[in-house]
């Protein structure tokens, strides 16, 4: 989804440059790997299209993914599963035993 909002993006800013250049000067548009020479009328609706198309395609993705991570969390819930880290009690205790040691964010082991 990152890759595909950085090239919406990267679209932006190449419609933006085009609109203030001539509709009759050359640019190239790379094509299927083929780079292909066009003129700004033909390439500027294209590149219009394949942004919107990339946009709604990002907005279903997200869609896709809350509705997994409530499955989930339902999942989770039914089941009575959790995750290591998760529960309070052993992140109090991680961040006392960072507190006493004196180096936060660092790994250390415990002799038992």
């Amino acid at each position: 989804m990152s890759e595909i909002e950085m090239d919406i993006k990267e679209h932006e800013l190449v419609i933006d440059t085009l609109k203030e250049v001539d509709e009759g000067r050359k640019c190239y548009r790379m094509v299927g790997g083929v780079l292909v020479e066009r003129t700004v009328k033909d390439v500027l609706p294209a590149l219009t299209n394949n942004k919107e198309q990339m946009s709604k395609l990002v907005e279903t993705l997200s869609k896709q993914m809350e509705t997994k991570g409530s499955e989930i969390n339902k999942f989770r819930e039914q089941h009575n599963l959790k995750i290591r880290g998760e529960d309070s009690k052993e992140i109090e205790g991680k961040d006392q035993d960072a507190s006493k040691s004196g180096a936060s964010g660092v790994l250390v082991a415990k002799d038992s």
